[in-house]
């Protein structure tokens, strides 16, 4: 984190050693992933504008950054346009999220009405336009901006922060054809093709989709690390028509804002947490996957290479962005341990692996597929059971909450405080007018607690000749549920199923056999996708809803190769592909108006409003979108007509572009690039690998290059223009191989497997001595973790000062002269031996360059929390817990002695207290 000092951030130095204890070579960032947090944030108020957009994003890559240090590559991909299979995808999801949003506006200004007409009390409705986030896609004037201020972002960079001064920077924006992470694997595969790639390059990508696991095991690279933003579910938001918290829209009373400090200070602030990340090291999920796959006994030689591929493979069946699941295989009920089971049994009568380097032998599936359609009876069976059973625990929950629930609980001032609160019980104000509340509340349950069967007249009395009060249904202890017609669990089901879902009848064995193909030729093509690029940019699965794992039959003469030489669609093409008509503003006007014109010829499109099934399902989200399927050529047909309506940008914005390059002027290739804008060398060059790290590619002649001595405009007017540019850009483009070259899914020769992080005893639940699994923290497996007995807690409580500098804050007594604070006090003459007792804590080895830093606040990991005897001691409420004392940092290592001043004039929570 950047430090403050007078209020004023003192950037990171990132040339430094790598605080995390690991050097990375190369940093990948798939840049969609920070571009929708950055624009329409969850957790803390939205960017004004899209300057503060930009700002957002490059503080963003700034703190991915200073976490990573790469020191030889940074790739930023912006997602282009897609392959045909994944534009289904993202018609769904733009097409959703306009209709959600409309309907979300409509329930919102429905409530803000009834609360008025109450008499509630609302803040004035802010007009201001809402953030169509459908513009995060390419061809839009948006990510045209967003390339432009990515350009200055990196040469500003390149110039000022001397972490970057020897980097080489590859930006692929969203003129470039290619989902974003795809770009980043196609850049991989052809760089370890070279002679000159470095087998041991320690690679990490930043990016929150899942599929980003597989494509790291589809590399397999021995180090590859995914770093994500570390979820934090239930965060609290605000709601959106009072603006306060602890409540959603559908709650909302009207009712006044309670005072926020004692001046009301923090009236308009939102509670915001510093965003925190967690790696993921895919070397030690190898580790447990040759565990898990490794198998005795087999007719052939077993790979462990080659099973990870299998095991890739089958976590296609669970999901994927270009498919629907197996209706038989959900991934919260095991599917993954279900398929690796099924094919630890079948795998010795296939006669070897599924697949080999992308390439699918479709015989060994169907003997797969077809053990799952055995169990498949049984699946939907036991899926019926689980569901009741939940259901059933659910209401007696319910009854059992209502039950031991008190009558009345008063609230406010008088409210119950939890046992152990440290803060001092405030003074009772007003108690006459909380009295009073209170009775009035007391009066309104006994008058609601009259008999059911008993209607009220206006003067309050019971009248006993109306009906009775209708239940509401949010009384109920069920909740309604959407009418299952396909009834998986009962006899008839595959009929019932494609005669709802396909409208054909389960005997029309041709459509079946259609239906297989077409998801055994999507199968060939995403898992070609993964380890060889796209085979095909217009193949698509034409269907809603996937067919089921004992439909397999047959399979293995299924032909599964596609259409050579296919093109992708242009940007404003896919733009009318995948938007809905409420997104039509950032497209031509003539455009636009083909998807909303009664008389366009594809106005079938484009529907205002559409069905989503939730298919066994209980929310919106989780269901399918029965949106119609664009049809390519009547698309192509319709925009003949107004492509010559373009003005010249908008042709520009339609066209395809590719990566760009960017140097300082400390960079090895910074002068061989220089020399060639001096000699004007329009022809295509070769990267000389020794200048750049052994990356290879062809360099071209850029038209709008950043030039060293050239004044780069800022596209952000709060930013400066850079006068004193010494950066250089050139166009780059990814080595070159034949259509049919097949990039080799192996370890490459020479590199070296990473040091084993498991140790026999991170197999079971529970190891040393029945205590909770102690997973590593950090990348250090030799880091020891300083350990204190209780006499040295011992010590520190005879050193420590007695007074009580805060009304009950004794045990977490403020650190001897570490926070700049009324409470701090210079050292005593016997406290000095501190220091000495701990000198002899500091780890002996780091893993890689000189002492680590100890700057980063510790990262919270999943699984359990290690118990050390630090933690044991906290855990123990008769024992004595400082907070922090001077000479040891975060997680209760020793600090340098620099370090240690730093922290001196920060102002916070010690850290050492995290659980």
């Amino acid at each position: 984190q950047a430090k403050e000092c007078n209020g004023v951030k003192v950037p990171i130095d990132t040339s430094k050693p790598n605080p995390n204890e690991v050097e990375f070579d190369n940093l990948y960032l798939d840049m969609n992933g920070i571009i929708h947090p950055c624009t329409h944030p969850e957790d803390k108020p939205a960017p004004k504008n899209e300057d503060e957009m930009m700002v957002a994003i490059f503080e963003y890559i700034d703190r991915i950054f200073n976490i990573v240090r790469p020191r030889r590559l940074l790739y930023m991909a912006i997602d282009g346009v897609a392959p045909r299979a994944k534009m289904n995808q993202q018609r769904s999801r733009r097409f959703r999220a306009s209709k959600e949003g409309m309907e979300a506006a409509e329930e919102k200004q429905k409530i803000r009405q009834e609360i008025l007409a109450k008499g509630g009390f609302l803040p004035p409705e802010e007009v201001k336009e809402r953030f169509d986030s459908n513009c995060i896609t390419p061809g839009t004037e948006f990510m045209d901006n967003l390339a432009k201020c990515l350009r200055y972002y990196i040469a500003d960079r390149l110039n000022s922060d001397p972490g970057w001064k020897n980097l080489t920077v590859i930006l692929s924006d969203a003129s470039a054809p290619g989902e974003g992470e795809h770009k980043i694997m196609d850049y991989i595969r052809r760089q370890r093709a070279q002679p000159n790639h470095d087998p041991n390059t320690h690679h990490c990508l930043c990016g929150a989709d899942a599929d980003l696991i597989m494509l790291g095991l589809a590399t397999h690279e021995p180090n590859f690390t995914i770093i994500r933003e570390e979820f934090k579910p239930n965060k609290p938001k605000p709601c959106a028509l009072c603006n306060q918290m602890g409540h959603e829209v559908k709650d909302c009373q009207g009712l006044p804002r309670e005072k926020q400090g004692k001046h009301d200070q923090f009236a308009d602030t939102l509670p915001v947490s510093e965003q925190e990340f967690i790696f993921i090291r895919l070397c030690v999920l190898r580790e447990y996957l040759e565990r898990e796959l490794t198998m005795a006994s087999l007719p052939f030689t077993f790979d462990f290479e080659r099973s990870v591929d299998d095991w890739v493979f089958m976590c296609f069946f669970v999901g994927n962005d270009f498919l629907p699941h197996l209706p038989s295989l959900e991934i919260r009920e095991g599917a993954i341990d279900r398929l690796v089971n099924i094919y630890k049994n079948v795998v010795h009568k296939t006669g070897g692996y599924l697949t080999e380097s992308g390439f699918v032998n479709l015989q060994r599936v169907q003997m797969i597929m077809l053990a799952v359609g055995e169990v498949e009876d049984s699946i939907f069976k036991k899926r019926k059971d689980d569901d009741d059973n939940f259901k059933r625990r659910q209401k007696e929950k319910r009854k059992r909450l209502k039950r031991d629930q008190p009558s009345f609980i008063p609230g406010g001032q008088f409210s119950p405080q939890a046992l152990g609160n440290r803060s001092s019980p405030q003074a009772i104000c007003n108690p006459r007018q909380a009295a009073f509340e209170m009775r009035m509340h007391e009066r309104q349950n006994s008058t609601t607690s009259a008999s059911p069967n008993t209607s009220l007249t206006p003067d309050g009395s019971p009248s006993l000749g109306g009906g009775g009060i209708k239940r509401k249904p949010e009384d109920s202890d069920s909740e309604p549920e959407p009418e299952d017609n396909i009834r998986l669990w009962e006899t008839g089901w595959k009929e019932r199923y494609y005669k709802n879902k396909f409208d054909v009848d389960a005997s029309d064995e041709k459509f079946r056999r259609k239906v297989v193909q077409s998801y055994v030729e999507g199968l060939c093509w995403v898992l070609r996708y993964y380890y060889q690029g796209c085979a095909s940019w217009n193949w698509y699965y034409p269907f809603h809803y996937a067919p089921f794992a004992s439909d397999f039959e047959g399979i293995a003469d299924m032909p599964s190769d596609f259409e050579k030489g296919s093109k992708p669609f242009k940007p404003l093409e896919q733009l009318m592909g995948v938007f809905p008509a409420a997104s039509g503003n950032f497209l031509p006007p003539t455009w636009r108006k083909l998807m909303t014109d009664p008389e366009s010829s594809i106005i079938d499109f484009y529907p205002e409003d559409f069905a989503i099934d939730l298919n066994g399902k209980k929310y919106a989200w989780q269901g399918v979108a029965l949106l119609p399927f664009v049809d390519e050529r009547r698309l192509r047909a319709a925009l003949e007509e107004v492509y010559p309506d373009l003005t010249p940008e908008e042709s520009r914005r339609n066209s395809l572009g590719g990566d760009v390059l960017f140097v300082g002027k400390h960079h090895p290739l910074c002068d061989f690039i220089v020399e060639q804008y001096k000699t004007k060398n329009t022809e295509v060059m070769d990267i000389p690998p020794e200048l750049c790290h052994g990356i290879q590619g062809k360099l071209t002649l850029n038209d709008n290059a950043v030039l060293p001595d050239q004044v780069v405009e800022s596209p952000v007017p709060m930013l400066r223009d850079l006068t004193q540019n010494s950066a250089v850009s050139i166009s780059f483009k990814d080595p070159q191989f034949a259509e049919d070259f097949v990039f080799k899914a192996t370890v490459l020769p020479g590199a070296k497997k990473p040091a084993p992080v498991l140790k026999p005893g991170d197999w079971e639940k529970t190891n040393n001595d029945g205590r909770p699994w102690r997973p590593q923290l950090g990348f250090n497996r030799d880091r020891k973790p300083v350990h204190l007995d209780q006499s040295a807690f011992r010590t520190l409580g005879h050193t420590m000062p007695r007074e009580r500098g805060m009304p009950g804050m004794y045990p977490n007594a403020m650190p001897l002269g570490a926070y700049g604070s009324p409470y701090a006090r210079p050292l005593l003459g016997g406290q000095q031996q501190i220091p000495k007792l701990l000198s002899n804590l500091r780890p002996q080895e780091s893993w890689r360059g000189p002492t680590p830093l100890f700057q980063q606040t510790p990262q919270r990991t999943a699984g359990a929390a290690p118990l050390l005897a630090w933690n044991r001691m906290l855990q123990s409420p008769n024992q004595f817990q400082p907070a922090q004392y001077q000479g040891l940092g975060p997680m209760g290592y020793p600090q340098r002695p620099e370090d240690r001043m730093d922290r001196g004039r920060q102002v916070g929570t010690p850290s050492v207290l995290h659980p």
